[in-house]
């Protein structure tokens, strides 16, 4: 997926404005003014949710700390993965304890679960990200989230004073097909979706024909429009998915 897979913000060069992203900004306004909200991202692989993420918070001039996990292998057990996280971060910010992690995380104006998370093999082709790690635990992965859960329970005060953003994707495996249950599963992601919005803020990345066609021309502006729309019959409005199929030579 290489060159347009944004891992970083530095990466993000020939960004479109849609839309989708003009919500994200609106929901980032509000984490400048304010404190204890938890956003999620989602939308299908390949529409660049890094990239919308990214940009938006250099747009606001936030303060981001962008959490990472970096694995050895894929057979790690989840508490372990959890342990790591939070071992992970104190050595980013330069603390030992729980106490001052949080007091350290307080500073920023939001803290992050993006492609240094999810697809820390990316940067670290020696390292296992969480995605990898997610797909080849499957189910059994869900006890991560049971700690995450309980470690939010037992600091509920910390969390009032920090902004969670998470980049969110949940892998479903159909007839040896990948999809995302929150874009790609018809009615159950419209309900899986719904569910999501009752506890926490969720903004979706979503992309018109003609969006798709603007967003792939900043990267080939040489590609005409019938090929760009021919990629969209093929990939849907998924512009990594279509800009990779350009390079490649496939439509």
């Amino acid at each position: 997926m290489g060159n347009f897979k944004i891992n970083c913000d530095d990466d993000n060069q020939n960004f479109v404005a849609t839309q989708s992203y003009y919500e994200l900004l609106r929901s980032f306004l509000k984490l400048k003014n304010q404190r204890g909200r938890i956003l999620h991202v989602v939308g299908a692989p390949g529409v660049g949710k890094s990239a919308n993420i990214y940009q938006a918070c250099a747009e606001m001039e936030l303060k981001v700390y962008e959490a990472g996990l970096f694995l050895d292998n894929e057979n790690v057990e989840p508490k372990k993965v959890f342990e790591l996280t939070m071992n992970s971060m104190k050595k980013d910010l330069g603390v030992k304890t729980d106490l001052e992690l949080y007091r350290k995380l307080k500073e920023f104006d939001l803290i992050l679960i993006a492609d240094r998370f999810h697809d820390s093999h990316l940067l670290k082709p020696d390292t296992v990200g969480y995605s990898q790690w997610s797909a080849h635990k499957g189910w059994s992965a869900v006890f991560y989230y049971f700690y995450c859960i309980k470690e939010y329970l037992g600091h509920k005060n910390d969390f009032r004073n920090l902004n969670l953003v998470f980049q969110t994707s949940w892998r479903v495996y159909l007839n040896a097909k990948k999809f995302d249950l929150f874009t790609e599963l018809g009615i159950i992601s419209r309900i899986a979706l719904s569910l999501l919005k009752i506890p926490f803020q969720v903004v979706e990345i979503t992309y018109s024909p003609l969006e798709t066609i603007n967003i792939v021309k900043s990267h080939f502006n040489y590609v005409d429009e019938d090929r760009i729309k021919k990629g969209i019959s093929i990939y849907d409005c998924k512009p990594r998915f279509i800009c990779e199929a350009i390079k490649a030579g496939k439509i």
